[in-house]
């Protein structure tokens, strides 16, 4: 699937589409360049989910966890947003408990996951954010 972002305006309906396309998977790795929106996107998704609290990119965190709301579509769901940006070695998502995590059942979403690709499950949904560089549209494939 694919989604076309012209401007961040549409990022509400793009998240809400892709959303609606989350059936029951529950791991999604996001691919893209440095600034190529995976955090602001992943913030959209959250903000449709019904997420309220301030979603940040856990780069020196690793991983922040939020909450659904009941009315957010995946009711009382939690998030787990991952950042391995900064990982110099993969015990170090062991050591936070990685699989643990992918396990919980609740939603993953993995910016940088090329650090980690060898423990995402095969049912990992692979999402790349690329943006053009003419209009700044931002397409999204999964």
């Amino acid at each position: 699937m694919t989604l076309l972002i012209p401007s961040p305006t549409e990022l509400p309906s793009a998240a809400r589409d892709f959303i609606a396309s989350i059936g029951d998977r529950r791991i999604f790795a996001f691919y893209g360049k440095m600034g190529a929106g995976k955090t602001t996107f992943i913030t959209a998704v959250c903000r449709e989910l019904g997420v309220t609290e301030p979603v940040t990119s856990p780069t020196f965190a690793i991983v922040n966890e939020y909450q659904t709301s009941p009315t957010g579509g995946l009711q009382g769901t939690s998030v787990f947003h991952f950042d391995f940006y900064r990982i110099r070695r993969l015990e170090e998502a062991y050591d936070i408990g990685f699989d643990d995590y992918l396990d919980s059942g609740a939603l993953c979403f993995i910016e940088w996951p090329e650090l980690i690709e060898e423990l995402l499950p095969d049912t990992t949904v692979k999402v790349t954010i690329e943006e053009d560089p003419e209009t700044h549209q931002r397409n999204i494939t999964w």
